[in-house]
């Protein structure tokens, strides 16, 4: 390292102080207990939402309002009883197991138990493994 001088750290603290208030904030406050003591009426004003990241509170009432006004119910799809009958029978014509299927085409013998069940939500290429692995039609017209 020829060339480089010695190397130096500055050790010397570093106070970082708080900008004090302002002058003209100062001043407001004076102004305002000046008027307290002389017995004139004060009104104050409270900013609720002031300082936070929210929105004003009209906003959250018709959020509210339509939640409420919401009729629909919100589910996901299931599996059909067709489609669970289908895996179910094809399944027993192949002498296969659901752990033996569920090798079969690489998934976990939970997922082919949720699908027979009518539990699990219906996935086209988990459908399409069994189409394969099973040799028959299970979604469309027969």
């Amino acid at each position: 390292m020829a060339g480089i001088g010695p190397l130096t750290q500055d050790w010397e603290p570093v106070v970082i102080r708080k900008k004090a208030p302002s002058a003209a904030a100062k001043k407001d406050e004076k102004v305002v207990n000046a008027a307290r003591r002389a017995g004139a009426e004060i009104e104050s004003i409270k900013k609720s939402n002031a300082g936070t990241n929210r929105a004003a509170s009209s906003s959250t009432s018709l959020n509210t309002r339509k939640l409420d006004e919401e009729t629909e119910t919100l589910t996901h799809d299931r599996v059909s009883t067709e489609l669970k009958k289908a895996i179910m029978q094809a399944r027993m014509e192949k002498k296969l197991t659901q752990a033996q299927l569920a090798q079969v085409i690489n998934e976990k013998p939970q997922i082919i138990q949720e699908y027979e069940s009518g539990k699990a939500i219906p996935n086209q290429q988990i459908i399409g493994k069994l189409e394969r692995a099973l040799g028959t039609k299970l979604r469309g017209k027969k």
